[in-house]
């Protein structure tokens, strides 16, 4: 199989969809790859190292999309990208379709085969391919909000740990799961009070279990979030159902009740935000106020840091990217239960049913459209 890696071009996405090792485990398999120029610059990784183990550089975006059999990307196809798309090509990349009618629709007509890696779900509810970006993100939401409760960053003026005789800045994290946790382990780390909220009672008996009194856990209900959201310094958004949009917990009035200057960081704006005030922002300017809140809501936060993330994502999706390249996309599906939860959309049909249901539009069956060869 032909497979292509462009550049991304998403606004301070610095990430690339494959390492040069990756790009070299693949080759091993007898397969052929196309890099973009360019394209691992931001992470670290020059077109002399692609070049050195096998891929062979090619100058446009362009010329990849039109040779490739299969690209792997890291973030949503742009517009320009998704016009470059074409029948049968498979797309394997994040797409986060959910809170994104535009994008949906657009894929919908290249009847490209759009296999996204965070609805690649094994049968014990883990998500493989989202997992190593939701730690990133988790453990980079704290130092953000760390860094944004600076006064001259828009913030409170809050030092995460306090210092002796002043108490620290009081953490919420919104959601026990990987970005939740990897949020708490790094806000405990820097001495903040920091409290986790859940419906999930297993999940927090593990934090508890793990860190005891050093991280309170809270069940959530409307009550308490109303009470923590008043008294946090800052609240970390970890809320995620798999695949679809995520329901709104923190409410406009409840960021109103907010300390001046307080700080949200909705890691959950990827697919739609758990803070009602909550909107996508970029890399390039990356908060905003509302109701002397300070919100941040960058879409991408793992892009920040591309050569840790790069490498930890094709850690994650090389298994699953060799397996279609080495057996078809068809026979990797049918072969895979995990892989085919991944497939949203698939010769112009929703296959993915949270997403047809955010949109109101028909969900496919995949099983018939996965026939043939």
């Amino acid at each position: 199989m032909i497979i292509g890696v462009p550049r991304e071009i998403k606004n301070n996405e610095f990430r690339v969809g494959m390492t040069p090792a990756g790009v070299a485990e693949f080759l091993a398999h007898g397969h052929k790859l196309l890099v973009e120029r360019g394209a691992g610059e931001g992470s670290s990784f020059s077109d002399a190292e692609y070049a050195g183990v096998g891929a062979r550089l090619v100058a446009s975006a362009s010329a990849v999309y039109g040779e490739a059999e299969m690209i792997v990307k890291v973030k949503e196809p742009q517009p320009a990208e998704v016009a470059m798309l074409r029948r049968g090509q498979v797309l394997f990349t994040y797409l986060h379709l959910a809170p994104d009618r535009a994008q949906t629709e657009g894929l919908l007509h290249t009847g490209a085969v759009c296999i996204a890696y965070e609805t690649v779900e094994l049968p014990d509810g883990r998500l493989p391919l989202l997992a190593p970006m939701s730690e990133v993100a988790g453990r980079m939401a704290a130092q953000v909000g760390a860094a944004l409760l600076q006064r001259p960053n828009g913030g409170r003026g809050v030092l995460m740990g306090g210092v002796p005789g002043v108490p620290p800045a009081s953490v919420l994290v919104l959601g026990a799961g990987s970005v939740g946790f990897n949020a708490a382990y790094v806000a405990r780390g820097m001495g903040a009070s920091v409290t986790v909220m859940d419906l999930d009672l297993d999940r927090l008996r593990q934090i508890d279990r793990l860190w005891g009194t050093t991280v309170h856990t809270l069940h959530s209900n409307r009550r308490e979030l109303e009470r923590m959201v008043a008294g946090a310094d800052l609240v970390i958004g970890a809320v995620l159902v798999a695949g679809a949009k995520t329901p709104v917990l923190v409410t406009r009035e409840m960021v109103a009740t907010m300390k001046p200057r307080a700080v949200v960081v909705d890691v959950s704006v990827d697919q739609g935000g758990c803070v009602e005030t909550t909107r996508p922002t970029s890399h390039a300017a990356p908060t905003f106020m509302v109701d002397d809140v300070l919100h941040y809501g960058v879409t991408n936060m793992p892009g920040a840091l591309p050569h840790t993330s790069t490498l930890a994502l094709t850690n994650a999706t090389l298994r699953y990217g060799l397996a279609i390249a080495d057996q078809g996309w068809r026979q990797a599906v049918r072969n895979d239960p995990a892989l085919a939860r991944g497939v949203n959309v698939l010769d112009g049909h929703i296959t993915h049913r949270p997403v047809a249901e955010a949109h109101g539009m028909e969900c496919a069956p995949i099983e018939p459209l996965t026939r043939g060869t």
